[in-house]
This record gives C-alpha cells, sequence and structure tokens, in this order.
C-alpha cells in the first residue's frame, strides 16, 4: 500500500483508519487523504511577494549584522582583549 518513501505511508494509513472507522459507524462518507510534501504555488503573484518578502528580511539582516560586528570589536579594544 506504502511506496519506498515513508512520507507516503502515513497518510495512506490515516486513509485507511479513517475510512475504517467510517464504516463501522455505519456511515457513507468517505476521507480522502493525499501528501504533496513540497508545496508548488502556480499563481505567479505569489511566487513574486515570497520573494519580495524574503528580499526585504535579506536586506535588514544584512544592514544589521555590519554594526554588531563593528561594536563588538570595539568593546574588544576598550577592554583590549
Amino acid at each position: 500500500m506504502c511506496s519506498v518513501e515513508p512520507i507516503n505511508c502515513f497518510p495512506v494509513l490515516m486513509n485507511i483508519l479513517s475510512n475504517t472507522f467510517l464504516r463501522l459507524f455505519n456511515s457513507t462518507a468517505r476521507i480522502r487523504v493525499w501528501s504533496e510534501p513540497f508545496y508548488s504555488t502556480q499563481n505567479p503573484e505569489i511566487k513574486s511577494d515570497i520573494f519580495f518578502i524574503c528580499l526585504s528580511y535579506l536586506l535588514i539582516l544584512a544592514a544589521g549584522l555590519p554594526p554588531h560586528f563593528a561594536v563588538s570589536s570595539m568593546e574588544d579594544y576598550k577592554v583590549k582583549s
């Protein structure tokens, strides 16, 4: 029932168990479970939004790191370590 990858076994197991419980309670509904380990977006607007969010985060991070190192080295200079 499962392929070689263990990431596919858990959704299959959950599907089997949930449908078994539904049959025990005489329900006609069925639950479908699928696994998509790598979320993919087809909308280019979402991809560009994610890109700009990551870019802005990296720019803020890059702007904040050099002063941190400069302050650290100045503290070392003052203590004469």
